[in-house]
């Protein structure tokens, strides 16, 4: 029997406690057996603005996650062509750990433009997709097809983005994240100005 696991896909600009609460929630709530946090590598073509070189958004997802041997780091996208397409990844995934069965966990919002994605027939022919509501969702076509399995979440409002500009400011970011993760940001100087 293949161990099923659940593919997390993000820039993590930090990990917050919003993908932990997520991410636990979606092994509660279905028969995911583990989760893999993939990390999405810094595109060349775009302006890196905030964003952290990808070792150490690996070394903040391996920091926030150590204590859940059901979580794991994934940086298979480092070594992939960029941009990285999710159907390259999961095919690659695939052919590497053969006896596991992947899943792409991905917010109602991903789900609405799901269409626009490179070769998303294929991922929907191929994989199942487990989706966590977002808020203000109001549906989509895909909403009821036969690989959409919709998870029971919370809604979570956490961004990496406001996180980001509390750092940059100076401003408490105390319960947005775990502790050791605020420890690594703070020690490294991330984020600020």
């Amino acid at each position: 029997m293949k161990k099923k696991t659940g593919l997390y896909f993000g820039s993590f600009n930090p990990i917050h406690n919003g993908h932990l609460i997520i991410a636990n929630q979606m092994m509660v709530n279905s028969d995911l057996e583990e989760i893999w946090f993939v990390i999405s590598p810094h595109n060349p073509l775009k302006e890196k603005a905030s964003l952290l070189d990808d070792h150490h958004r690996l070394a903040l997802v391996k920091i926030a996650i150590d204590d859940n041997p059901k979580f794991k780091a994934c940086d298979i996208e480092f070594n992939m062509p960029i941009p990285s397409y999710t159907i390259h990844t999961l095919v690659t995934l695939e052919e590497k750990y053969q006896n596991r069965s992947f899943g792409l966990i991905i917010g109602s919002d991903n789900l609405h433009s799901f269409e626009k994605w490179f070769n998303y027939e294929q991922i929907l022919n191929n994989y199942e997709l487990y989706v966590y509501p977002r808020p203000n969702y109001i549906g989509c076509q895909l909403k009821n097809h036969p690989s959409v399995k919709w998870i029971n979440a919370p809604l979570i409002e956490i961004s990496s983005s406001y996180i980001r500009e509390c750092a940059n400011n100076h401003k408490s970011i105390r319960y947005l994240l775990p502790d050791k993760v605020i420890d690594y940001i703070i020690e490294m100087h991330f984020y600020e100005k």
